[in-house]
Formats: C-alpha cells, sequence, structure tokens
C-alpha cells in the first residue's frame, strides 16, 4: 500500500515536530545521563565518608573497650538514608537494628573487604534493593558494614525521568505549533499565488499579484505578472482576431445564403445529377453559418463581459420552457409546482442561448431532447436537459465544454455542430455565478445539469 504524500504545509509542520523531538530527546538523554550519574556518584560518596567516620568510631571504641560492641553500634549518630548497621569482630557478627541478616551480603563483597580494600555494591536486603559500604578494620577478617536506602534517589530519578519525558513531549508538541504556524506564515504567498492564479484561470484576465515588501517575493510576483500581461494580451488579441474575422464573413456568408435560397427555390427546374451536391452544399452552408454565429456570440462575449446593469430580474421557468420549446420545435420543457414564479437575475438573451444550446445539443448529437425540466436543488434553481442517446465517457465530461470539443454526446463527430455550442454555454451559466455538468440520464442517455442562484421567490410555497 502506498501512502499519499503529504503536503507541502503538512510536511513543514512534520519537520518542525521532528526538529523539536529530536532536540529535545537528544537534551533529555544527555541531562539523564549526567545528573543520574551525578545523583548516584552523589549518593555512593556520602555513603561511604559517613561509613568511614562511623568506622573510625567503632575501632576507637573498640581499642578502648571491647565489653559493649552493642552499644557502640547502637551509640553511632542516625542518618536517614541508613537502614542496618554490622560489625564482624573476632568472627562474630553483630547488627543494629535487631533483625537485619548479614548472610544476604555476598561472599565476594566481604572477601574484597577481607582483602584490605573498601568496597561499595548494590545488593538484595530483605527484598529491597540497598548500597552495601563495606570497609575493612584493623584486625585482619574484621569488617564494619553499613546498609542505605535507594527508595529516595529512586523517587528522585523517577521523578527526573517523567520531568524529562513530559519535556521531550511538550517540546514536540510545541515544534508542531511552531511548525504550523511558520507554514502558515511562509506559504502565505503561495496560497496567494494560488488564489491569483485561480482567477486569472476562472477568466478574470485583469488580476495581478501584489509585489509586497518582501524582496525574495518581487522576482515571483513580477515574473507571474509578466505573464499574466501576456496572456491578456495573446486572449485579446485573439478575440480581436476571432471578431475581425467572423465580421468580415458575414458579408460573403449573406450572399451565400442569398444564392443558396434561389437555387433552393429552383431546385425543380435543376438536373437530378445536381440536387445531391446543392444538398450537401446547403448542410455545409448551414454549419458555416453557426460557427460565424458562434465565433461572434463568444467574441462579443470575451469584448463585453458585461455587468450588474446589463442582467434583469427574469422568471426562469417561463424562460426556459420558451427557450426550449422554440429550439425542440415541440413541447419539451416541464416546471415543478414548486419553482413557479422563482426569479433569477440574468441576461435573458445569454440565458436563452444557453437553452437553446443544450436542446440542439441533445437533437444533434444525443437521439433527441426527452425533456427539461426545471426544479429546485439546495437553495438554488436548477433545470436538466435529457436525451436519448448513449451518454457522455466520465473521461470526456469535462472536455466536452471546452472550445471546439466534438467529441459530442456519446463521443461522436457528426452532426453539423461545430463543437462551440457547448462552451457557450459553460461561459454564459458561469458569468451568471451557475454550474453545468453532465451526468447519466437514469435509463440511459445523458442529462445536462445547470445550478443557478436564486433572487427571490414570488411563490409562498418554496424559499431559496
Amino acid at each position: 500500500m502506498t501512502w499519499p504524500r503529504p503536503g507541502l504545509r503538512n510536511r513543514v509542520v512534520l519537520w518542525f515536530g521532528l526538529l523539536g523531538f529530536g532536540l529535545s530527546l537528544v537534551l533529555a538523554v544527555t541531562v539523564w545521563v549526567l545528573l543520574s550519574r551525578f545523583l548516584v556518584t552523589e549518593q555512593e560518596s556520602t555513603a561511604l565518608t559517613e561509613t568511614s567516620a562511623n568506622a573510625t568510631a567503632i575501632q576507637r571504641g573498640l581499642t578502648a573497650s571491647q565489653s559493649d560492641i552493642d552499644g557502640l553500634l547502637a551509640g553511632l549518630p542516625s542518618t536517614d538514608g541508613r537502614t542496618a548497621a554490622m560489625l564482624r569482630w573476632d568472627g562474630t557478627w553483630h547488627v543494629t537494628p535487631a533483625g537485619t541478616s548479614q548472610t544476604d551480603l555476598p561472599a565476594p563483597l566481604l572477601a574484597t573487604a577481607e582483602g584490605g580494600r573498601p568496597v561499595q555494591e548494590r545488593v538484595d536486603v530483605d527484598g529491597s534493593t540497598q548500597l552495601a559500604v563495606v570497609l575493612p578494620l584493623s584486625n585482619p577478617g574484621d569488617v564494619y558494614v553499613e546498609l542505605y536506602s535507594l527508595s529516595s534517589l529512586n523517587r528522585v530519578l523517577l521523578v527526573l525521568a517523567v520531568s524529562l519525558v513530559a519535556g521531550v513531549v511538550l517540546a514536540t508538541a510545541l515544534g508542531l505549533a511552531v511548525g504550523r504556524a511558520a507554514g502558515r506564515r511562509a506559504l502565505r504567498p503561495l496560497d496567494a499565488v494560488s488564489r491569483t492564479a485561480a482567477r486569472l484561470a476562472g477568466g478574470d484576465l485583469g488580476v495581478r499579484l501584489e509585489p509586497g515588501d518582501d524582496p525574495d517575493l518581487v522576482e515571483l510576483a513580477a515574473s507571474f505578472n509578466r505573464t499574466a500581461d501576456a496572456l491578456q494580451r495573446r486572449v485579446e488579441s485573439d478575440t480581436r482576431f476571432a471578431a475581425d474575422v467572423s465580421h468580415e464573413l458575414r458579408t460573403p456568408l449573406t450572399t451565400m445564403l442569398n444564392s443558396m435560397q434561389l437555387l433552393e427555390a429552383r431546385r425543380a427546374e435543376l438536373p437530378p445529377q445536381l440536387r445531391e451536391p446543392l444538398d450537401l452544399l446547403a448542410a455545409e452552408l448551414d454549419r458555416f453559418r453557426q460557427l460565424v454565429v458562434d465565433l461572434l456570440e463568444i467574441s462579443r462575449d470575451d469584448a463585453d463581459p458585461g455587468g450588474p446593469a446589463g442582467r434583469e430580474t427574469v422568471v426562469i421557468g417561463d424562460l426556459v420552457r420558451h427557450a426550449a420549446d422554440s429550439a425542440a420545435g415541440r413541447p419539451v420543457a416541464s416546471i415543478d409546482p414548486d419553482v413557479t414564479g422563482v426569479l433569477v437575475l440574468a441576461d435573458k438573451r445569454r440565458l436563452e442561448r444557453v437553452v437553446a444550446n443544450l436542446v440542439d445539443n441533445a437533437e444533434l448529437h444525443g437521439g433527441g431532447c426527452l425533456a427539461v425540466r426545471v426544479l429546485a436543488h439546495d437553495g438554488r434553481v436548477r433545470f436538466e436537459v435529457d436525451d436519448a442517446g448513449p451518454g457522455v465517457p466520465e473521461d470526456r465530461r469535462t472536455r466536452v465544454f471546452d472550445r471546439f470539443a466534438r467529441d459530442g454526446v456519446g463521443g461522436g463527430r457528426g452532426g453539423r455542430g461545430v463543437g462551440l455550442g457547448l462552451a457557450i454555454v459553460a461561459r454564459h451559466v458561469h458569468w451568471h455565478g451557475g454550474t453545468v455538468s453532465v451526468v447519466d440520464r437514469p435509463g440511459g442517455g445523458a442529462r445536462f445539469v445547470v445550478d443557478l442562484p436564486v433572487v427571490r421567490s414570488s411563490s409562498a410555497g418554496w424559499h431559496p
């Protein structure tokens, strides 16, 4: 299984988190090693110092009098950490407090002390680990032992460990938070570029990036703006060219259409072998006429994108019914009672063109227009155009709205279409702040769906 690569913002957060975790972990380990070693060394040094002082006092007392050994042990200064004191004198063990067993002391430990060397070692006494300090006395074979509890040291080390782990967790969380803030701030220019590029791709050719005061981003903004300027000049040039070509073609097209009407009027006088070429010429001339009309529509749309001043409030149901029935040449539209009287702010010419182009597309490429329905959907008004064709494959459902994309419904290239009708639909719907898409019609065929925002409803039964 391949895990998806995280985005740039998430990678910045992750790296800051890992940096915080790594640094805090190294610091925690270093502090643990140094401080735990210091505490253990300090404990052992203190224990050795106290045991040495007590052993000297015991040795002195034994030299003065050997009759009261247990009294000497009981009279030793009390220490919080010491749990027991043991003395082996002339082969006999004397222990205080009573009940502590010297048999828990390892034999090698005692052997080392009997050899004249002081020794410290952790030993298990009565089920607990304690520090044993064993010192040799003046007489061979005599040793003095003190046991020290390690519970206080263990508690300190436990608190230290918990504190260091909490510090690592806190530093990691702080690193993630800093990474999130740094990523958001560092990628803010990238978000601005993304938003501006999206507006540019959406047709707002006048949008530009603000250079700001960051010297590292000035060149990026300048390069982006130069590209946008070049794109705007190219689009405007293409628009002027299309408009000029379309207008120049209108005169010869009118002449050809008039000539074709004369030929059609005298069709009966023509020889039979000329009638078929005449039909082919008429079909191609009709396609040529449609191409010029569509080019003029697009060039007019590019040259004059319009605005609120060019819109008016219209009853969407009546407009769609009239445009659809006129384009199909028969009644095909139906209006849901809930949207009767619903108003939209629209350019009537453009919206009528949207309906007519969708119906024409269904008639030419989709085996005929089956129905056009106007209904409410998620607070917007929707109209759907169904056809009887094979449908549009999923990989072509976006391309069919491109200019000169003649895949058509079902992927065919037949008919008299020129590949601009659906492109005009997409542009006009977007101009109205709506969306257009194509889906499968239940039962087969294609369904083109247009959603438009609602101004208000004059019907009390439905509220957008």
